[in-house]
C-alpha cells in the first residue's frame, strides 16, 4: 500500500545537545487520504500550527529541530505504535484519529482507515519520523555525552473534550518527573511562572506523550520535556489560523528562556 510520496519530515542539525521535535506540525495530507475526509477534516483544525516559525529563533541557539510534514490525521506520531491509550479512562484520539478535537467525524460514511491500512500509515510515516529522532538524540548523546529533547505542540486553549475551562499557556510535562530531571523541570517551571501575562503549569492535563515518554531516559543522560502551548499566545485560534507575529514576539523571549535554561542544564553536567 502506497501511503505517501512526498518526504514525512524535514531536519536542521544543530551543534548543541538539544533536540526540538515538532511532530503535529505537518499539514499534507496525500489525495488519496484526503478524499475520503469530511470537509471539516480537510481543515485540519487539529494541526500544532506555524510552530516551525515560532521555533525558527532555536536555530541561532544550536538547536536541532525535526518537523513532521505530514498531519497528525494520516498519523499521530505522538501515540505509540500500538495505539495504546497514553491517559487510560479519558478521551482521547488514537495513531490514525478518526474524529477531530471536537468530536466531529473525520471520514465520509464508511472510509475509515482499517487495520491494514493503519499499518501502512505507521510504516510509511510513523517510523522513518521516529528513526530519525532516535538517530539523532543518539548523535547528539555521543557528541555531547547527554541530550535534550523539546517536544514542541500547541492546541487550542479551549478544547471541552480534553479538559475543563481555559488551558494555561504554557504545559511543561515531564511524565511526572520520569522523563526529565526534577531539578531541571522546576527551574523551567519557573521561568514559565515568571513570565508575565502567561499562566504555567508542570504535568497538568498534559504530561507529556510518547516521545516524551519512550525518549525520556534520564538514567541513560537522555533528558526530554514536552510543552504544549495554547495558541492563542502566538496565533488565531480559529480560521484562517493566521500566525501573529506580534503576539508570537512576546511569547519567544518565554522561550528562548526555557531554552536557554535546557542548555545550561546541558553544560552544567558536563563540568
Amino acid at each position: 500500500m502506497n501511503i505517501t510520496t512526498e518526504p514525512v519530515f524535514v531536519f536542521h542539525q544543530g551543534t548543541r545537545p538539544l533536540l526540538i521535535s515538532i511532530p503535529h506540525g505537518g499539514t499534507y495530507v496525500p489525495p488519496a487520504i484526503a478524499a475520503r475526509l469530511t470537509p471539516e477534516g480537510r481543515e485540519l483544525h487539529d494541526t500544532d500550527w506555524h510552530l516551525g516559525q515560532l521555533y525558527d529563533f532555536a536555530r541561532g541557539m544550536g538547536a536541532s529541530i525535526l518537523q513532521a510534514t505530514h498531519s497528525r490525521y494520516v498519523v499521530d506520531l505522538n501515540r505509540p505504535p500500538d495505539g495504546a491509550s497514553l491517559y487510560p479512562g479519558q478521551n482521547v484520539t488514537g495513531l490514525c484519529p478518526v474524529d477531530t478535537f471536537d468530536n466531529t467525524p473525520l471520514y465520509l460514511d464508511g472510509q475509515g482507515p482499517d487495520d491494514a491500512e493503519i499499518a501502512a500509515r505507521r510504516e510509511a510515516v510513523w517510523r522513518p519520523y521516529h528513526d530519525q529522532l532516535a538517530a539523532e538524540l543518539a548523535r547528539i548523546k555521543a557528541t555531547h555525552g547527554m541530550a535534550l529533547l523539546w517536544d514542541a505542540h500547541s492546541i487550542r486553549s479551549v478544547v471541552p473534550r480534553f479538559f475543563a475551562g481555559k488551558l494555561p499557556d504554557f504545559n511543561l510535562g515531564t511524565a511526572d518527573g520520569a522523563s526529565c530531571d526534577p531539578g531541571l523541570a522546576q527551574q523551567l517551571l519557573a521561568i514559565a511562572q515568571s513570565a508575565p501575562g502567561y499562566s504555567a503549569v508542570l504535568n497538568g492535563r498534559f504530561k507529556g506523550g510518547h516521545i516524551t515518554r519512550h525518549y525520556g531516559q534520564p538514567a541513560q543522560r537522555v533528558h526530554a520535556i514536552q510543552l504544549e502551548m495554547t495558541q492563542c499566545s502566538y496565533m488565531q485560534e480559529a480560521m484562517p489560523f493566521d500566525y501573529l507575529p506580534a503576539a508570537a514576539q512576546r511569547a519567544q523571549p518565554t522561550l528562548q528562556a526555557l531554552l536557554e535554561a535546557v542548555l545550561d542544564f546541558a553544560e552544567q553536567k558536563r563540568l
